[in-house]
This record gives C-alpha cells, sequence and structure tokens, in this order.
C-alpha cells in the first residue's frame, strides 16, 4: 500500500525557479533566448484598446440620423481632440446653428445611420511585462510571451494581497513571534520587503502602505482584518489584483501565528538583497502560491526533509470554513468517513488548539519540518 503525501509549502536556500511571463493579449517579445534579464527589464509589450465614448450626433443636432453624415466637417477615421467639433448644423432661416464637440482625444471610429450615434475610441493603453526575476530567457512564446529560469532561495506563503514587487529584504522582528506593530515600522522601511515574525497588525500593515512600505512578510494575520484593510471581503480562492501599495504575504496561517523557524532563518540569511515578492493567491485548480523569490545561488540545494502525513505531524487547513488554521494530527482513520456533503472520503483527525476536527485529507498539508 502507498502512502500518502499531503504536500506543504516550498521553504529552500536554492531551487531552479520557472517563471512564465504572458502578455494579456497577442503583441511583441523583445528579448531573444539565452538573454540575460534582470527583475525590471521589460521582456514583451502590447497595447490595448483604447475604451469606446459614444454620442448621439443626431440627438444634439435635432437632425434624422441618415441625414448626420452631411453634417461632418470630421472624416470617420479621423484622429480628434478633446472638445475639436466634429458635426455642425444651421438652424432655421440659417439663425441658429447646433454643433458637436468630440468627447474624448481620440479616433472617430464610426457613424451609424441608423441611429445617428458617433463610435469614439480613446488611445491604446501601452502594456509591459518585466521579468520579474534576474535570470535567463529558457523558451520565447512568439507574440505571447517568454519563460525565464533561475536559481534561488524560495519562500512560498499560505496567502498573500496585491502583486508584485521587487525591492532589498529588510528584518524588523527580533524573534519569530514577534507581533508587527506601527512602532516598528519607518521611513526607513520606504520601498523594502519587510520581514516580520509572528501575526501583523491591521494597524501596522496600514502604516505600511502610508510609508509606501514595498511588502510585508509575516507569520500570521487576522482573517477578519483582511475586509478591514480592503473595504470588502476577498475569498481565499483568487487574490493578487487588490489596489495595495504594500505586498501582503502570510507564511504560515490566519490567527496569531509564529513564523516557521526554516522560515525566519531563512529570511533573516537573506536580508539586505534584492527579492521578487508577489500576493497573488489560489487556492484551487491550477494552485498558485504568494512567494519571496531570491535570485542568486545561495546553497548547494539539499531537498528538504519530507514527512509523510503522520500522527503527530503539523499540519494546516486549506480549505474553509478552517482555512489557514494549524494544528497536529492525532490519528488517521482507515476507514471512509462520510461529509456532510454525504460524500466518502479518507479523513484525518487534527487538533487545532485543543478543538478536535474530522477533515479530509485533501484539506490539509503538511508544514514541513
Amino acid at each position: 500500500m502507498g502512502d500518502a503525501y499531503t504536500p506543504g509549502l516550498t521553504v529552500t536556500r536554492s531551487a531552479l525557479v520557472k517563471k512564465y511571463r504572458r502578455l494579456p493579449l497577442e503583441g511583441t517579445v523583445v528579448v531573444e533566448v539565452g538573454a540575460q534579464v534582470k527583475a525590471a527589464d521589460v521582456v514583451a509589450r502590447t497595447e490595448l484598446p483604447g475604451n469606446v465614448v459614444l454620442t448621439n450626433v443626431a440627438s444634439k443636432l435635432g437632425v434624422m440620423a441618415d441625414e448626420v453624415e452631411q453634417k461632418l466637417i470630421v472624416a470617420v477615421g479621423a484622429v480628434v481632440k478633446k472638445g475639436e467639433v466634429i458635426a455642425r448644423a444651421k438652424g432655421l432661416f440659417g439663425l441658429f446653428s447646433s454643433q458637436v464637440e468630440a468627447p474624448v482625444e481620440g479616433t472617430f471610429e464610426a457613424l451609424s445611420s441608423v441611429t445617428g450615434m458617433a463610435i469614439f475610441r480613446e488611445p491604446p493603453r501601452p502594456v509591459e511585462v518585466t521579468a520579474y526575476v534576474d535570470g535567463t530567457v529558457v523558451e520565447v512564446m512568439a507574440g505571447e510571451g517568454v519563460v525565464i529560469e533561475t536559481r534561488a532561495a524560495l519562500v512560498q506563503g499560505i496567502f498573500g494581497l496585491a502583486g508584485e514587487r521587487q525591492a532589498p529584504i529588510m528584518m524588523v522582528a527580533k524573534s519569530r513571534e514577534h507581533v508587527l506593530e506601527p512602532a516598528d515600522l519607518s521611513e526607513a522601511h520606504r520601498g523594502k520587503v519587510v520581514i516580520g515574525g509572528g501575526r501583523a497588525s491591521l494597524a501596522a500593515l496600514r502604516r505600511a502602505v502610508e510609508l509606501e512600505v514595498a511588502a510585508i512578510v509575516c507569520g500570521g494575520f487576522a482573517y477578519q482584518d483582511v475586509r478591514e484593510l480592503l473595504g470588502y471581503d476577498v475569498g481565499v480562492a483568487v487574490t493578487g489584483n487588490e489596489e495595495l501599495a504594500t505586498t501582503l504575504i502570510v507564511t504560515e496561517g490566519f490567527g496569531d501565528i509564529a513564523m516557521a523557524r526554516a522560515t525566519f532563518e531563512l529570511l533573516q540569511s537573506l536580508e539586505g538583497k534584492l527579492a521578487s515578492v508577489n500576493g497573488a493567491t489560489q487556492i484551487r485548480a491550477g494552485v498558485i502560491r504568494p512567494e519571496i523569490v531570491v535570485p542568486g545561488a545561495f546553497g548547494t540545494g539539499e531537498p528538504l526533509a519530507v514527512h509523510g502525513l503522520e500522527v503527530g505531524a503539523p499540519v494546516r487547513a486549506i480549505r474553509a470554513p478552517h482555512f489557514g488554521k494549524i494544528g497536529t494530527v492525532i490519528s488517521l482513520p482507515v476507514e471512509l468517513a462520510v461529509m456532510p456533503t454525504e460524500t466518502k472520503a479518507r479523513v484525518v483527525e487534527v487538533d487545532l488548539g485543543g478543538e478536535i476536527l474530522i477533515l479530509p485529507r485533501a484539506n490539509v498539508e503538511v508544514i514541513e519540518r
């Protein structure tokens, strides 16, 4: 009989990391295979179509829709400036006249002889994709993007908010249990990836946003504080697009949790080095973990010791309603259990600090030791 193993988060001094850098729509790749790139280097670019703005020219001129074309003084397809007159009509006996101005700067794209509506399109918006990490371009996807490979220290988190940042690592916590508070942050931390220890308070994260700290990495965060911070509920399924000046990466889970010793010591040893961080999280098919990537070979790349799902193993719940909670396995029943959904599943009995729960084995992950 094979062993069941529920993988945990990666925390390693040396890993071969591959990053797929894709454009949102077809564009131009500006680097070649073999190119050495820096995190801030542009590797591909494209243009997103501008917004469309409609104007009812017939109504504003007081004419029939099929008469609008005769009143144009700017041809369809022309580039216009905001406020530029595009059509004019004389009134009764030529005493009064009406005119229509372009509502935006852009292109006079089309005119309907049925509705009398003019369509304007704002200028295209340039989009550039950067390398995100220092490394080597190992593959070019024509018109789409590139694959970048690098040897790096890699720390994955359990939950994060906001997107990509590149900044030097700066330790604040003196211990892995240290609760990060506003008093711990100052102007010296502006533009830095700040490493806390245990929980980061809501006030500390707000202070970090004010200071434009690049990222906060901490062991725990209160789930209810996520809503307080953003002003809306965020599911654990997909994050990363939040409009925050500071990226948040939680390495252990929700609550007052100390950072794992191996994680804290690794980040401590990387102080001062340039890190690429990303708070994007997806806990479902196609799992995406928030991460701290520090390019450069910092070790021999020995694999972490792997422990299976066994009695005494520390585990983390990765599904609602217990997402992020940490406990210890106290038994592994052999028999299938009937779940509240009336399905049958292999389960694990977990002690969550005095609260005993029966969870599907697929809903927990082993914490590396």
